[in-house]
């Protein structure tokens, strides 16, 4: 009996490519399910709430009403503090562009406002000392440029111009040196002026601050009465060249 052609049962079945008019199908990659695969996205939703439209619309209502729960718990403690008389930290110091909470007379015990006082005069003593330098370095080239240059300019050629540009910017600074002197609460705030009435109202809440007011009080009425002793005989002296 012959065998020969009988076909191998573990032969692969030979698949003829041009039984199907020619064309070869293309392998298809199996799907991506997310199962195993490095690049795949995991996407974690319960079976049961997107085959339950109802259920998610449970949840979300739960969510919100959460939501709304804890709304009403925050107003009603807001309500609470402020029922109990609890200060807000309202910005409103300085005046001009508030950055901090500051009320020492409606907010400070009045047995304790002059110690507060006095700490928060130590604490404008730093303002008060970069004013000064702030004075000091401003006022050294202003003031030679504005009088001293002139004057040394008049001096030197005689010139009426100078001389009436040296007398117009010195009697600014004949008044800035008596306004100085005086330190009144207007425009310099901060007591960055060492006048008499700063230097009253300092020492009546430190000693030693108060000295230095003083001090700086004598120089300031010094240099006013130089300055009056200088213009008036730069007057002299011009009238006599005239």
């Amino acid at each position: 009996m012959n065998h020969h052609h009988d076909p191998n049962p573990f032969d692969e079945e030979e698949v003829n490519p041009f039984s199907n008019g020619g064309a070869v199908a293309p392998a298809r990659p199996p799907a991506s399910l997310g199962f195993g695969q490095k690049h795949d996205a995991k996407v974690d939703i319960p079976l049961d709430t997107m085959n339950d439209p109802k259920k998610r619309v449970k949840e979300l209502a739960a969510w919100e009403a959460d939501l709304k729960r804890r709304d009403k718990d925050i107003k009603r403690r807001e309500d609470a503090v402020s029922q109990a008389g609890v200060p807000t930290e309202d910005k409103n110091w300085p005046p001009v562009f508030p950055i901090i909470h500051h009320d020492i007379a409606n907010e400070i015990p009045v047995h304790a406002q002059r110690l507060q006082y006095l700490a928060f005069a130590s604490w404008l003593g730093v303002k008060i000392f970069f004013l000064a330098i702030i004075y000091m370095l401003l006022g050294c080239p202003l003031s030679y440029v504005l009088w001293y240059r002139p004057l040394y300019r008049a001096m030197r050629t005689d010139s009426a111009l100078n001389f009436g540009w040296f007398f117009m910017f010195y009697l600014l600074h004949l008044g800035f040196c008596i306004f100085a002197a005086i330190a009144p609460p207007v425009v310099f705030h901060g007591k960055s002026l060492t006048g008499i009435l700063a230097a009253i109202d300092v020492i009546s809440n430190h000693m030693v601050a108060g000295i230095f007011f003083f001090v700086g009080f004598g120089l300031f009425c010094l240099e006013s009465l130089l300055s009056l002793w200088v213009i008036q005989k730069i007057y002299l002296y011009f009238r006599g060249h005239k």
